[in-house]
């Protein structure tokens, strides 16, 4: 508070003494042509009380009437109280309910963030328990019909199917452990080669299933990052390229160093993405017109992937040719000092 603030928060005592010194004054100028006697004084001090009295009465009522507005105002439920708090008279009230505004926004916030996020965890758990039930329906129907005759190639169905419940399964987790990424993470020089093909194992039996020609190229690199979270980055990116590759189709994945940066390229030739679509690819629950086509599409992969990477310090790109392919590369900056945790 400035003396400017004080001095205009007592401005109505300071204008009741200005008063009083006028009216005094004054009797004392006519007291020089009349003689001043004790009338004169007691006078002086009877008019002075009288006016200080009416200050003390003035101030009382308005004072009154604030608080009686506060009281009304705090039975009220809920928080949008303090917008109908009265217009502060001084300054100490003012820095009181600025004060009340600032929490009154923060707390808005963080409620906001709450129902976002147990929108979102609703949205996840409503989409997962649908999304599991078809690999675990696709796998009894498979074995029903195959307990006459069992075969090879039915086995790698059924991992396959086995494989997408594992899948959903590692989402899960991942997604529960994303906005506490702080205390699970372990940055190290790895081998990019060896959590590519970690990857490609886990996603063999959908390879051979659909006869994709996979080639790997140029891909030793070691690169600073957390092991166990590049690698659900990777796995769900080369999942989308076997998901929505054509049987007898071909995947490239290769890297590629620049002067700032290495970057793994990972490269299909299925139906593409229209290009009204590339912008919302990271999109939560975005699916666009191939989650029209494919059912399995759950628009939380790529929104994940990219949520985990950021995080990292990477940065995950996508450039598409309709009806050609899909191109998507992992970003890696050679010096990346800062992780946003």
């Amino acid at each position: 508070m400035t003396l400017k603030d004080y001095l205009l928060d007592k401005k109505f005592l300071i204008m009741l003494y200005m008063t009083m010194f006028v009216f005094a004054g004054v009797v004392i100028s006519l007291g020089e042509a009349v003689s001043f006697s004790r009338s004169n004084g007691l006078y002086v001090i009877e008019v002075s009380f009288f006016l200080f009295l009416i200050y003390l009465i003035i101030g009382f009522l308005y004072q009154k009437s604030y608080y009686e507005k506060l009281k009304r105002i705090s039975e009220t439920e809920g928080l949008d109280w303090v917008n109908s708090l009265p217009a502060p008279a001084s300054s100490e009230q003012r820095i009181y309910h600025e004060l009340l505004q600032k929490q009154y926004r923060g707390i808005n916030r963080k409620l906001s963030e709450h129902q976002s996020k147990s929108i979102e965890n609703t949205e996840f758990i409503t989409m997962w328990v649908h999304e599991i039930k078809t690999p675990i329906a696709a796998s009894k129907l498979i074995i029903e019909n195959s307990l006459n005759d069992p075969s090879e190639e039915v086995l790698y169905s059924i991992e396959d199917e086995i494989d997408k419940i594992e899948d959903f399964v590692q989402m899960t987790l991942f997604y529960s452990r994303a906005d506490d990424f702080a205390k699970d993470y372990l940055i190290n020089s790895i081998s990019l080669d060896k959590v590519v093909k970690e990857c490609i194992k886990r996603e063999y039996a959908s390879i051979t299933n659909k006869n994709l020609n996979l080639q790997l190229d140029n891909l030793d690199f070691q690169i600073d990052t957390d092991e166990k979270w590049l690698g659900f980055i990777v796995k769900q990116i080369v999942d989308n390229a076997v998901k929505y590759s054509n049987p007898n189709g071909k995947i490239s994945i290769y890297a590629e160093q620049h002067n700032a940066e290495t970057v793994l390229i990972i490269a299909d030739q299925g139906p593409g993405i229209k290009a009204e679509d590339i912008r919302r690819v990271f999109d939560k629950n975005f699916t666009g017109n191939n989650g029209r086509k494919f059912e399995t599409a759950t628009g939380f992969g790529l929104y994940l992937s990219q949520k985990i990477a950021r995080k990292l310090g990477h940065h995950i790109a996508i450039s598409s040719d309709y009806e050609k392919g899909t191109r998507v590369s992992i970003h890696f900056p050679v010096w990346n000092d800062y992780y946003d945790v």
